[in-house]
C-alpha cells in the first residue's frame, strides 16, 4: 500500500496522501488496492477523529491510468475499471463493488473527510474527491466528470454523491460533455467547499478545529448527515450495470481508440 498511498497519523488526524507523483497519481490497480486497504484500516484505527485526503506533486489525481485505456485499444476487454476484468455487478462490498469501494470507502467512515485539491481532479480522480465530506481547492485546480470520453460513465459512486450536490441540469451537462470547469465553477455548482491558495494547510486547519469538539457527537453527525443523501444502492447497482454494458462495446472501444490515435471518433448509431 505505502507504493501508492501513505498514512500518517498525529494528534487525531490522519494524514492520508497518494503517493504516485510521477504519475499524476493515476489510478491504476495498485492504486484502487491501497485506496480500498486505507480506508479498511481507518475504519478501525482508534483515536482517529479526521482524515486530510492529499496528493502529492502537481495533481490530486489524474483519473485512470492511461496504461489501461491504451490495453482497451489492443484488446477490447473490460478490465479497466480496477486492473483487470471483474463482475461489476456483484457487491463485493455491502452496497458497493470494488472499484467503487476505493470512493465509497471514504463516505463510509465514521469520521469526516477534508480532500485538499490542487491541479486536477479528473473521472475517478474527481469522483475520488467526491468521497471526502469537503473539498478545499486551490483556485487553478479542475476538475472533470471525463468518462464519457472514453466512452463510459462514472462508476466509482460518484452518482448518488453528485445527486446529492449538484442541480440536476447542471450534473447531466458536465456528464453528457466531459467538459473540464474551474474551481471557480466548482464552487457555484456545489462541488468545493472552499478555494484558497494552500487547501493541505486548510484542510489541517479544519481537522484540528473537528479535533477540539466530542468524538461522539461528531461521529452522530456523520452518520445522520449520511442519511440524507439519496439511497445509493440502486444508483450503485445502476452505475456497475450501465458501465459493464459499456465496457469493451464496439462503440466504447472506438472512443478509447480514437482518443489514443488522436483522431476523431467514428461511432456507430445505436
Amino acid at each position: 500500500m505505502e507504493q501508492r498511498v501513505s498514512i500518517s497519523i498525529s494528534d487525531g488526524i490522519a494524514d492520508v496522501r497518494l503517493v504516485r507523483a510521477d504519475k499524476m497519481n493515476a489510478l491504476d490497480a495498485a492504486m484502487f488496492e491501497a485506496l480500498v486497504a486505507a480506508t479498511e484500516r481507518l475504519a478501525h484505527e482508534k483515536g482517529v477523529r479526521v482524515v486530510v485526503l492529499s496528493g502529492e506533486g502537481r495533481a490530486f489525481c489524474a483519473g485512470l491510468d492511461m496504461g489501461r485505456f491504451q490495453a482497451m485499444k489492443e484488446s477490447g476487454g473490460n478490465g479497466i475499471a480496477g486492473g483487470e476484468k471483474r463482475d461489476l455487478a456483484a457487491r463485493t462490498h455491502g452496497i458497493a463493488n470494488f472499484p467503487q469501494q476505493a470512493v465509497w470507502g471514504w463516505r463510509q467512515l465514521p469520521v469526516p473527510v477534508i480532500a485538499a485539491i490542487q491541479g486536477v481532479a479528473f473521472g475517478g480522480g474527481f469522483q475520488l474527491a467526491l468521497g471526502a465530506d469537503m473539498r478545499f481547492l486551490t483556485p487553478d485546480a479542475r476538475m472533470s466528470i471525463m468518462e464519457i470520453k472514453w466512452g463510459l460513465v462514472p462508476d466509482m459512486a460518484g452518482t448518488p454523491i453528485l445527486a446529492s450536490l449538484v442541480r440536476d441540469d447542471v450534473l447531466r451537462e458536465l456528464t453528457y460533455t466531459g467538459r473540464i470547469f474551474s474551481a471557480q465553477e466548482a464552487m457555484s455548482y456545489g462541488l468545493a467547499t472552499r478555494i484558497c491558495d494552500d487547501p493541505r494547510a486548510a484542510a489541517f486547519d479544519v481537522a484540528r478545529e473537528i479535533t477540539g469538539k466530542s468524538p461522539d457527537a461528531i461521529r452522530a453527525a456523520k452518520r445522520m448527515l449520511n442519511k440524507l443523501s439519496v439511497d445509493p444502492a440502486p444508483a450503485l447497482l445502476a452505475e456497475s450495470v450501465e458501465q459493464q454494458k459499456l465496457l469493451g462495446s464496439p462503440n466504447q472501444t472506438e472512443a478509447v481508440r480514437a482518443n489514443m490515435e488522436k483522431r476523431a471518433p467514428r461511432f456507430a448509431d445505436a
